[in-house]
């Protein structure tokens, strides 16, 4: 699509009830490509793709390229003031909730409630993080229906691009795999940022997002 606001099927989404500013989101003409450009200020929100419910296979592969020219000075995503990041890509799965515990189905239908919209059970992020080395599996510090794993590692690059490619059938199970044995159907695609718990600034780009059946 031409550069300017994301049009459908693309969609941005917040968080049930957020007070937060909302991410900006824009398409850029960037080298000769464009790009999705994505700018956290003190804010929350991702860009949401629809699947419908889409079956990957055990050899789904999720690749997508992306560049940091501004990461959260203040990030650290084993503390709750410190929930941020500067670039994710995430699979939003709708995977059943009767073997998950009471405070968490209880949690999650208030949610669905609340946002009108059938909330993913089970979120795999790709997360870039100041912190934490490539390849840390983590639990998000709010909610454990969210994992992280960390893809991007390090202080921000300006001007660099990096391919990513991941084995998504594999990363969910490992970081799903103790609450159930199969992969679900996948809902949506996300590409996001976030900046509310630290109040930071990031600035980055996201492009070729692609799965390969």
């Amino acid at each position: 699509m031409p550069p300017g606001t994301p049009a459908p099927p693309w969609r941005i989404a917040g968080l049930p009830g957020q007070k937060a500013p909302m991410t900006r989101f824009d398409i850029v003409a960037l080298e000769g490509h464009h790009v999705f450009r994505v700018e956290a200020a003190a804010s929350y929100g991702n860009l949401v793709f629809d699947m419908r419910r889409w079956r990957a296979g055990p050899g789904t592969l999720l690749r997508w390229r992306w560049r940091l020219e501004r990461g959260l000075d203040a990030s650290d995503l084993g503390t709750k003031r410190g929930d941020d990041t500067p670039l994710k890509v995430c699979a939003l799965f709708d995977m059943p909730i009767d073997g998950l515990g009471l405070a968490e189905r209880t949690s999650l239908r208030l949610a669905r409630t609340v946002s009108g919209e059938h909330l993913p059970s089970a979120s795999l992020c790709y997360v870039w993080d100041r912190l934490l080395p490539m390849g840390t599996t983590l639990a998000n510090i709010y909610s454990a229906r969210v994992r992280y794993v960390v893809v991007g590692s390090g202080e921000p690059r300006p001007g660099q691009w990096f391919s990513v490619e991941r084995p998504l059938s594999a990363d969910f199970m490992r970081a799903f795999g103790h609450e159930t044995n199969s992969l679900p159907p996948l809902l949506a695609l996300a590409v996001g940022a976030d900046a509310d718990n630290t109040g930071g600034h990031s600035q980055g780009f996201i492009g070729d997002v692609m799965l390969q059946p």
